[in-house]
């Protein structure tokens, strides 16, 4: 799972400042969480996290955004409550879950959302 920052945001998911309208970057669909280290759901959903991208590996990219460190990124997606956690679709709008869901629910979105199965 790769940490994503401002700059590596713009040219793996989406250039805001070169686009008003959404344009993915990314050649697969991908998942982003945005959390804080001092978030405990955070932690409980980190662990199914990194199981999830060694499951779905080469199919589905698995970001993580420190909402601490960047601050612009959480501001752009308007994040309020952590773990927010963000389901990017090829050709889609991306779709924000909240909260710390079990990996039976992230499995659902990435088959419903992402349009991946394992």
């Amino acid at each position: 799972m790769e940490h994503l920052t401002l700059e590596s945001f713009k040219t793996k998911v989406f250039n805001f400042e070169e686009n008003k309208e959404w344009k993915f970057e990314g050649e697969k669909p991908c998942i982003i969480d945005f959390y804080a280290d001092w978030c405990a759901p955070c932690r409980m959903v980190a662990p199914v996290l990194e199981e999830l991208s060694k499951e779905y590996d080469g199919k589905v990219d698995i970001y993580k955004i420190d909402t601490e460190a960047e601050q612009d990124l959480a501001a752009l997606f308007g994040i309020r409550s952590i773990p927010s956690i963000l389901f990017v679709p090829m050709n889609a709008q991306p779709q924000m879950a909240q909260g710390a869901l079990p990996k039976n629910a992230l499995e659902q979105a990435i088959k419903e959302v992402l349009a991946v199965e394992k």
